[in-house]
């Protein structure tokens, strides 16, 4: 019982967080960084990190906006790639590559950092992730549900560079969403996918434990570190 209300309690502030958002104005919503992502003057060796954070409005409360950053050895500041939905409906390519600080808040909401890799190595780590990114099938193509959005990109990225280890939360809905057929690598590398258009699908691998995605919501369970994943609440369990 006291688990149950916990859960429901946790549900209950995400959809408040969420339709609070909906009365702000994305022109005025913070872009501002938070202060969890390195100094680069401080910080000579190599950085990349993958980020989350709540879409702005009613998107939100089903679902994040990811990115992904990259400085390279003595580089002076961050590159950040990522999806911008909008770009596509004036004929644009959606996929940006912007110096925006790399823990900017994403309208107005608090950005995660669901991946951090530095030092030795990952210079080259930089370079396959570059080569990912112009990789990317959806250059020109946008779709909030079921994809290919943001998540879609996140997650191709991780599928071809694996030592990421990229294990997105289950609120980033569009992962699953598959360039080429219906089966491929997980985006952490670590597994296997089944998925039909993003929307009915099935996931396991030992960093994202098991998934089931249906309609584009994914319900799973991570035994190596016990958590549940649910959508709208996320991951429940140790970070």
């Amino acid at each position: 019982m006291i688990k149950w209300l916990a859960l429901s309690a946790l549900v209950a502030t995400v959809l408040l967080g969420a339709f609070s958002a909906m009365s702000g104005d994305w022109r005025t919503a913070s872009r501002e960084p938070v202060g969890i992502a390195p100094d680069p003057a401080t910080t000579p060796e190599a950085v990349v990190q993958v980020y989350v954070a709540r879409a702005f409005g009613w998107r939100g409360i089903f679902g994040v906006h990811s990115w992904i950053a990259v400085k390279p050895s003595h580089a002076p500041s961050f590159l950040v790639y990522e999806v911008i939905g909008w770009r596509a409906y004036r004929g644009m390519p959606v996929v940006v590559a912007s110096r925006r600080p790399a823990d900017g808040r994403w309208f107005g909401a608090e950005p995660e950092i669901v991946v951090d890799l530095r030092g030795d190595g990952v210079d080259q780590v930089i370079e396959q992730v570059r080569n990912a990114v112009a990789s990317y099938p959806f250059e020109n193509e946008y779709r909030m549900w079921p994809g290919p959005n943001s998540n879609t990109f996140t997650a191709h990225v991780g599928r071809a560079v694996p030592e990421l280890r990229l294990d997105l939360p289950p609120t980033a809905i569009g992962k699953d969403y598959l360039a080429d057929g219906v089966f491929a690598r997980s985006p952490s590398g670590t597994g296997v996918q089944f998925s039909v258009l993003g929307l009915l699908g099935v996931l396991i691998g030992m960093e994202e434990g098991l998934e089931v995605n249906l309609l584009g919501l994914t319900f799973g369970v991570d035994p190596l570190a016990p958590a549940l994943k649910l959508p709208l609440a996320g991951r429940l369990g140790p970070s």
